[in-house]
């Protein structure tokens, strides 16, 4: 999507924010207004791209018909959540397009990384002339139109999508490959063999049972670096009894994180006692949950006392299940161990292994007890996971509800000094914790594989690798898959 679109804003190499369709801007001196000046460039059919455009699409996202998951991101936006749950008509949308080149956008509260926040997926512009002639159906290839610097040309559903360098992209002289096919796999161990065999140039999912043996014949390959990202289990709270404190308290003390990332995944994540990773932008950190420093067996001690005093014990077994998105073979794999870790708490949690399409359905309809969905941020800020914990966040899947909370998070939105903003966040992430609302597990790294004769990839938080900004050394290339 972010070769094929473009935001007012988009990312550079380093995943930071720079002019995109926008080629400058202005802010409000309250922070709540903002200004866009659209360069002059069109679509990949020729037609103009219009502050029309983003006007029609951010109202079609936020729009209740369309119903998507994905429609809080912009509740910054002026009456964007009463638009967004049908209190107000999309007419009421705080963004106006004052003529073709020119997009007004009205904040809810000022917001120091909204950059970011519109070089995000959501935020991008549709074709609004073929999205009224096309309906849904715009999306197929050849009917795909888009403003960035590819085009789809190829779609074949679980095996391979085709993008080609669109000439209309306005920075189309800097784009150096003319194709790209991506295939999308599960089998992370073929992809590397695809990749050995000369067929593939980036692998994005590392086999992470063949770790050792990449560091030790293929090193020059691994991409290992932090990233915006944390792998974390979800209880259903609206269900009994994981609304009891004490049996969420319990399921998170019993896991031994660090027997997760040293003996399971070995790959070198750090253990996750917090919600934000660390690194994160304007961010003090230094909360964790109050057990870290606990030896295991005085947390698995804790653990057993707050499950017999829920009723809980040998004789009496919680029955429960633990839903997972199927993936790489080695997606069990922590799962499993889990599972033999709440066996020690008096916990029988069934695996429950699904489809990824219906693992994504039935985690914001709270269609499962217990799930490991985990989270990449969408921006390098605090809030991106915060956020996820909101009352009416549609990617609140366990339904945490702390009014205490929401203040805090409230009251940081409309805090412009930027150290006390982000002790607001921190304290709101103390409550979270202190709620037992995840059971963080680790902190994710990128994990990727990719040949040395892949030039201007750049490793970053946020871990988004733009074609844009790539080429292909050919001469190196062949040299490697000859040799």
């Amino acid at each position: 999507m972010g070769d094929m679109l473009i935001g007012l804003t988009t990312y550079d190499a380093r995943s930071k924010p720079i002019a995109g369709a926008a080629e400058r801007w202005e802010q409000s001196a309250d922070g709540k207004t903002w200004t866009f000046y659209l360069r002059d460039h069109v679509w990949s059919d020729g037609a103009r791209v219009s502050a029309d455009d983003f006007v029609f699409s951010w109202r079609r996202i936020l729009d209740p018909k369309t119903a998507s998951v994905y429609g809080y991101f912009l509740y910054p936006l002026k009456n964007a959540q009463a638009v967004n749950t049908g209190k107000m008509p999309v007419e009421s949308l705080g963004v106006r397009a004052s003529d073709a080149k020119t997009l007004i956008v009205e904040l809810e509260h000022p917001l120091p990384y909204f950059l970011q926040i519109v070089s995000h997926m959501t935020m991008y512009p549709v074709p609004r002339h073929v999205v009224l002639a096309k309906g849904d159906a715009w999306t197929k290839p050849g009917n795909y139109v888009g403003n960035g610097p590819y085009t789809l040309t190829e779609w074949a559903s679980n095996d391979h999508i085709t993008i080609v360098k669109n000439p209309k992209f306005y920075d189309a002289g800097n784009v150096h490959i003319d194709r790209v096919i991506f295939y999308p796999t599960t089998d992370y161990p073929a992809a590397l063999k695809r990749l050995r065999a000369g067929e593939l140039d980036i692998q994005e999912r590392m086999p992470q049972q063949q770790i050792n043996w990449l560091r030790a014949n293929m090193p020059e390959l691994l991409r290992l670096k932090p990233i915006l990202s944390i792998e974390y289990l979800v209880m259903n709270m609206t269900m009994k009894p994981f609304d009891d404190p004490r049996v969420r308290e319990a399921l998170t003390l019993s896991v031994d994180r660090e027997t997760i990332v040293n003996k399971i995944d070995h790959v070198g994540e750090p253990p996750a006692y917090n919600m934000v990773p660390p690194g994160t932008a304007n961010y003090p950190g230094g909360v964790f949950l109050d057990f870290k420093s606990m030896p295991f067996p005085d947390r698995l001690k804790r653990a057993q006392m707050l499950m017999q005093q829920a009723g809980y014990g040998p004789d009496n077994i919680l029955r429960t299940s633990l839903m997972i998105r199927s993936a790489a073979p080695t997606s069990r794999r922590m799962p499993v161990a889990v599972q033999q870790m709440w066996k020690q708490i008096y916990v029988d949690a069934q695996i429950l292994q699904l489809d990824g399409a219906i693992f994504l359905d039935r985690l914001p309809t709270g269609d499962f007890e217990l799930a490991n969905p985990g989270w990449l941020g969408d921006y390098d800020d605090a809030t991106t996971f915060l956020d996820l914990l909101r009352k009416d966040n549609a990617n609140n899947y366990g339904h945490y509800n702390n009014p205490a909370y929401d203040s805090l998070l409230d009251q940081a939105n409309n805090e412009l000094d930027l150290e006390k903003r982000g002790d607001l966040l921190a304290q709101a992430e103390s409550i979270a914790l202190k709620d037992n609302a995840w059971i963080p597990l680790n902190f994710n790294i990128s994990g990727q594989l990719v040949r040395p004769y892949v030039k201007g990839w750049e490793d970053n938080l946020l871990n988004f690798q733009r074609t844009r900004w790539i080429s292909i050394d050919e001469k190196a290339r062949a040299a490697i898959l000859q040799a």
